[in-house]
């Protein structure tokens, strides 16, 4: 993959009401401009150019990983369209520009985001959430618009069948909480689990995971399970309920960053302390571990597909500083980030352009045929066992992961439990 061509092309930033809007590469967009040796293109896409949008939150509780979405894939469109633009598969070099809208995790503004961007936007891309994706699914199905390389593990948006215009990209709920279960089942030693879990499919996507995991051991037992509502702003009831069963494990879906950060500080006041598991997408060292104590507790368990920005290493690593310079020329985002979603999003502007230079025809039907035809693709910063596969139908683009435990600065992969 060519990422640096040739010329210099410029990156705007423009403010939208409630809204923002990251353009990159101020050239004309939208418009269905035929392609010389294919069809009518299709909106969003011309000779020159191709739009994405983006809803996804840049306000509210789960702003940190939401603007992460679009710095992330703003970053490394930044940078190709600064060396040149991206050489598609039908011989034309366009710029890629995105819009990205503001949801604040609230599905109704998730699809009035949707119907803003749908005609002006080739594909819809790296948006972050379940219930915000899920939104708009059945618009994006019925108007034929891609909504792809998304971010969540909902699996039924990697279901072909069910979802023909829909991909995921990172692992689905039940692959991670599968993989913890199977690690704590295979420790050797006796375990009383607490669970709590979001109270929708992102929750229960991970119990299910989980269950799957300890199914047939005999050393695992859950002694309690209890949820909590994506718009509560306190889960102390249920961690002093949770507390009281001295479980020697936590099992805490939850996609809500203050809530994740509470529910540690809670745990502490009530003096229990169980190793803990946290879903990928909230598990940041610095967002989250560290204002919530988490050293106090034996482990904090997550697991992970791709190289963390705030490991003290990541500088050191192929295209790690790189990675950094572009998040703050193009992106305007100037700290190392905190949440994953910023490699995430890289990787999904990677792999978008391995599509992209696939793409013999300017329309959306052969840009989902070029995206579900990846095989092992090495997006940057993949761990070592990881790597980018649309090929097998019900998986995301990235089904493999590896469990990962906190060791104080940040997370390092484990094969056993404790």
């Amino acid at each position: 993959m060519n990422m640096r061509k040739s010329t210099r092309t410029a990156v705007g930033i423009v403010a939208l009401t409630s809204a923002v809007a990251l353009t990159l590469a101020g050239c004309s967009r939208g418009g269905a401009e035929g392609s010389e040796g294919g069809g009518a293109a299709s909106p969003g896409i011309t000779d020159e150019t191709i739009t994405l949008g983006i809803t996804t939150p840049l306000s509210g509780g789960t702003a940190g990983p939401g603007t992460c979405t679009v710095a992330g894939i703003t970053a490394y469109f930044g940078a190709v369209n600064e060396a040149g633009g991206v050489e598609f598969g039908d011989g034309k070099t366009r710029t890629v520009e995105i819009d990205a809208l503001d949801d604040g995790y609230d599905p109704q503004k998730a699809k009035s985001n949707y119907d803003q961007l749908k005609d002006s936007v080739f594909a819809m891309t790296a948006g972050l959430g379940t219930p915000t994706n899920r939104a708009y699914r059945d618009a994006a199905m019925a108007d034929e618009v891609p909504q792809v390389l998304v971010m969540t593990g909902d699996p039924i948006f990697s279901e072909e069948g069910e979802s023909p215009w829909q991909l995921g990209f990172v692992p689905i709920y039940q692959n991670e909480g599968q993989a913890f279960g199977e690690l704590l089942a295979a420790s050797g030693e006796d375990h009383k689990v607490a669970i709590l879990a979001q109270n929708d499919d992102y929750g229960e996507g991970y119990v299910e995971g989980f269950m799957a995991g300890i199914e047939g051991a005999d050393n695992v037992e859950v002694v309690k399970e209890l949820t909590y509502e994506a718009t509560d702003t306190s889960v102390d009831a249920q961690l002093t309920e949770l507390a009281s069963t001295d479980a020697d494990v936590f099992f805490n879906a939850m996609s809500i960053t203050p809530l994740a950060i509470s529910a540690l500080q809670k745990a502490q006041q009530l003096s229990w302390l169980p190793s803990w598991f946290l879903p990928s997408n909230t598990s940041s060292p610095a967002a989250i571990v560290e204002p919530g104590g988490g050293a106090a507790f034996p482990g904090v368990y997550t697991v992970a597909f791709a190289q963390a920005a705030a490991s003290p290493t990541f500088a050191d690593e192929e295209g790690g500083q790189q990675f950094l310079d572009d998040l703050k020329e193009y992106a305007d985002y100037q700290d190392v980030p905190a949440f994953p979603h910023c490699v995430w999003s890289y990787q999904v502007g990677a792999t978008l352009q391995e599509v992209f230079e696939n793409m013999t025809e300017p329309t959306r039907e052969n840009f989902m045929a070029e995206l579900r035809a990846i095989e092992d693709f090495q997006a940057p910063f993949m761990l070592e066992g990881t790597a980018v596969n649309t090929t097998e139908d019900g998986m995301p683009a990235v089904s493999t992961v590896v469990v990962q435990k906190f060791n104080g600065k940040g997370y390092a992969t484990v094969e056993d439990f404790g």
